[in-house]
């Protein structure tokens, strides 16, 4: 049976927003939706329910939870198979050990607290950072449904190693499956000494750091590319910093997918600083996929 695509679910508006996309998502991968709560998120963020509702327990209140959810997604793509799980641990462990076992991970883009109005809440900063599998982050405000956004490209942030890139084969068959192109973005710019080399002014500083980009994005798309015809492919090399290069290409795409490392022996967040703006800032959903070391 091919391994479910996972949503976790915490109650807030952010989170069914992301029920919702993940319901259009497990459709189009053609795979079963599973619906997670962990029951003790209300530890790491402020708990949002509506007012005046009591619950008779925190496990009463976690089930209709994942409940109310597994509704919400049947009722928007009828015929979807959906499980729901509830478990009485931290979300963080919960669901980084369900990325490790899914298609993919989605979250909603905003934490519970009352400092969450735009930014990424702790708990999807944190699998995001850590999950062993890809992790999908429903950020934008407009209605990211298939349907809404269709011939959309699906954009990538080629790597620095771009050989094997798993961010650069999923983004690829996340184009083949909508029918819309792929666009792989590959920002470069000179490094700090050559403000001053005679090269600069010459332009061929430029040439060769450009010339360098174009490589690299060429290296990383051939074999993905390969494995899907199809797919109309488009490259962009632009001049800047990485994170406004990406942000900038948010705006018009379905779907933006990022690399992430995932260094043996570290601790804590592995997401760089590009990852964190795009996570806290991209006008659309956002995949996080964890590259080899």
């Amino acid at each position: 049976m091919d391994q479910p695509l996972v949503v976790g679910v915490d109650g807030s508006e952010a989170s069914l927003r992301a029920v919702d996309w993940a319901a259009d998502e497990a459709a189009l991968c053609g795979v079963p939706l599973h619906v997670v709560h962990a029951s003790l998120w209300e530890r790491y963020e402020q708990a949002v329910f509506p007012a005046g509702r009591q619950p008779a327990s925190e496990r009463l209140l976690a089930d209709v939870l994942a409940v109310t959810a597994a509704k919400r997604a049947r009722a928007r793509v009828p015929g979807l198979e959906v499980t729901t799980e509830v478990v009485p641990e931290g979300p963080v462990r919960v669901l980084r050990r369900a990325a490790g076992r899914a298609t993919a991970l989605v979250v909603g883009s905003r934490g519970r607290g009352n400092a969450a109005e735009a930014l990424l809440g702790s708990v999807g900063l944190a699998v995001a950072g850590r999950a062993d599998g890809p992790v999908i982050v429903v950020r934008g405000d407009h209605d990211n449904r298939p349907g809404h956004r269709r011939g959309r490209p699906v954009v990538v942030g080629a790597p620095d190693k771009p050989a094997d890139s798993e961010a650069v084969r999923f983004a690829v068959r996340e184009a083949a499956r909508r029918g819309a192109p792929v666009e792989a973005v590959r920002a470069w710019h000179r490094p700090p000494y050559d403000a001053t080399d005679r090269s600069r002014t010459t332009g061929e500083s430029a040439r060769v750091h450009r010339q360098r980009a174009v490589e690299a994005l060429d290296t990383g798309l051939r074999g993905p590319a390969a494995e899907h015809p199809d797919v109309e492919v488009r490259r962009r090399i632009v001049e800047g910093q990485a994170r406004a290069v990406l942000l900038d290409a948010s705006a018009g795409a379905a779907l933006l997918v990022i690399g992430a490392g995932q260094p043996h022996g570290r601790f804590g967040l592995h997401i760089g600083r590009v990852t964190h703006a795009v996570l806290h800032h991209a006008a659309c959903p956002v995949a996080v996929v964890p590259e080899q070391a």
